[in-house]
């Protein structure tokens, strides 16, 4: 009896549970691999947008006559189109709307122009800064319109409120088209001296910019007209060739002083005088022909925007362009209680 129950208790065994041991055990599904500590969304390498102080500072500009209101970043896309080639390297764009954005705010901190108490900024280029809108300047972009008309926009709103600084304060950061190998302090041009605008050694050649070196010609007769309308005490007696002594230059080539029928002038003066590209000039006379040789464009004061764009072209960003040309200075967002009182404003 025993031993029947024995039995049968190995058959109901083997009918109910040997199926299960010869089945495949269920498999349970791998986990995913950890990422990596390091992981993140794969998204496009773009800087880090900086904020829309450009865009919250309001001014006022008087543009063709008119009195127009705009934000910071419309009035710089503007100077930029008007004062630099929209073909520029992006990182020379950049320094040059640091520098404009630098210039608009020391002007304003500095009581603006007496031209025009009602307006921050005109577009005047003998008075502030000159100024294009998109319309105007598309036609002479041609096919390249959107491209140029992009950089601009990109070089404005990569800078977003970035100013050239001398101890904290925004500095008077003009700048010319391109020097004869240095720069100008502008001591030499104008009444005193700014530490941070120092002659500097600037690498534009003729190479690098068109126009590099320029003629201007005047018969005798032409240029003893114009020069007595501006010189009235002068001597311009004689032979023209007599007229122009004691020519004080740099080793760049730079006018520095002359004497000018015996009255002692800049090279600075005498070419706003005769409306020279330079004050880099050398005279020579062919009979009755007077001849000014001209080498590079502008005051020669600040940063050379042909002389950045090399710069820029070697691989220099546009901070340190900006450091090269203002001397002791550094870049900075820069914020004062002008508009707001808000941490982020001008």
């Amino acid at each position: 009896m025993v031993k029947n129950i024995g039995f049968s208790c190995i058959l109901i065994f083997l009918l109910f549970f040997l199926p299960f041991l010869w089945a495949e055990p269920a498999r349970t599904p791998p986990a995913p691999p950890d990422p990596p500590a390091s992981a993140e969304p794969d998204e496009p390498d773009q800087p880090a947008p900086q904020g829309n102080i450009d865009a919250g500072s309001m001014l006022n500009v008087l543009v063709g006559g008119q009195l127009r209101q705009m934000d910071m970043e419309t009035y710089l896309a503007g100077v930029l189109r008007a004062e630099m080639p929209a073909s520029f390297q992006l990182e020379a764009l950049k320094a040059q709307a640091v520098a404009a954005r630098t210039y608009m705010l020391y002007k304003r901190a500095n009581g603006g122009s007496p031209n025009h108490p009602e307006a921050d900024a005109c577009g005047d280029i003998n008075c502030c800064q000159a100024f294009q809108t998109y319309e105007e300047a598309a036609p002479g972009w041609g096919q390249d319109a959107q491209t140029f008309e992009e950089k601009i926009r990109q070089a404005v709103a990569e800078t977003d409120g970035e100013c050239v600084l001398y101890q904290g304060q925004p500095v008077l950061a003009v700048f010319h088209s391109s020097s004869a190998g240095v720069t100008q302090d502008a001591s030499a041009v104008w009444s005193g001296s700014m530490p941070y605008l120092q002659s500097v050694q600037t690498p534009e050649s003729s190479e690098t910019v068109p126009n590099y070196h320029s003629t201007a010609s005047f018969s005798a007769a032409e240029l003893k007209g114009i020069l007595q309308d501006a010189l009235p005490e002068a001597n311009l007696t004689g032979r023209a060739s007599n007229w122009f002594t004691n020519i004080q230059q740099q080793p760049s080539g730079i006018v520095t002083s002359l004497a000018v029928g015996g009255v002692t002038v800049s090279g600075a003066r005498l070419r706003s005088i005769l409306d020279l590209r330079s004050a880099c000039f050398t005279i020579s006379f062919d009979g009755d022909t007077v001849t000014f040789s001209v080498t590079g464009y502008g005051h020669g004061v600040g940063m050379s925007q042909y002389g950045a764009n090399v710069l820029a072209a070697g691989g220099m960003n546009y901070r340190d362009i900006l450091a090269w040309y203002y001397t002791g200075t550094t870049v900075e967002i820069y914020r004062s209680a002008q508009n707001s009182s808000s941490a982020g404003a001008y």
